[in-house]
């Protein structure tokens, strides 16, 4: 089968994915903020890594699993929500900062790369809209016939994109005026990302519950 016409079709639904803000966006859009480019840009190769855990399970068939088993669905959406809920808790407790001379520096210390790495992979690796996407994608747009080799190239092409999508991100919101300007009123940017989180961790746990109780009925 023709490769080109099939890889254009998924690079378009995923450009439109990826752009839609979720909780990647907001992960990012924190990190680069309070943290700086580096921590941003580390969270935005976990996120991009993230995008081969969904294109992994989808060819392993564990995606059908998860479409066809309604209660590991759900313990999927429980785990993802309270992950969303600590980073929104954490983001709650923003304080402004103590001295106006230490807003350039502000948080740079408190998030190792690793543990902004760590967040993005883990933020889109349980992310149940992604893993919702993925299966749509597999089950929809890429063709039942289409080889695993080209499947493992979609992801591979996936996971960069993501990741230089949100990296391009970090570099535009650390720009320093951009930075200086969010940071002075960072702690109330902090606590509205919170509050946005918390909503997506609320979403999730009606959606997986709630509304398959009432599809159900």
């Amino acid at each position: 089968m023709s490769f080109w016409p099939e890889f254009l079709l998924v690079a378009s639904v995923h450009f439109v994915a990826v752009a839609s803000p979720g909780p990647d966006f907001a992960i990012i859009l924190r990190y680069a903020v309070r943290h700086g480019v580096k921590v941003a840009l580390a969270a935005s190769i976990g996120i991009g890594l993230g995008i081969l855990v969904h294109v992994a399970y989808s060819l392993l068939g564990i995606g059908l699993l998860l479409q066809t088993t309604p209660w590991l669905f759900q313990l999927f959406s429980a785990v993802a929500a309270a992950y969303l809920a600590y980073i929104g808790v954490q983001a709650l407790r923003s304080a402004p900062p103590s001295q106006q001379q230490d807003i350039a520096a502000e948080g740079m210390e408190q998030v190792s790369l690793w543990q902004s790495f760590r967040a993005g992979l883990l933020t889109n690796g349980l992310n149940p809209k992604a893993t919702l996407f993925f299966l749509a994608l597999f089950a929809v747009i890429i063709s039942p016939q289409t080889p695993n080799s080209y499947k493992i190239l979609y992801g591979i092409y996936m996971a960069f994109a993501t990741a230089a999508w949100f990296s391009l991100l970090s570099f535009l919101l650390t720009r320093q005026k951009v930075r200086l300007f969010l940071l002075q009123r960072g702690y109330w940017f902090d606590r509205i990302m919170g509050l946005v989180l918390l909503a997506l961790a609320m979403h999730l746990l009606f959606s997986a519950f709630i509304g398959n109780h009432t599809q159900n009925h």
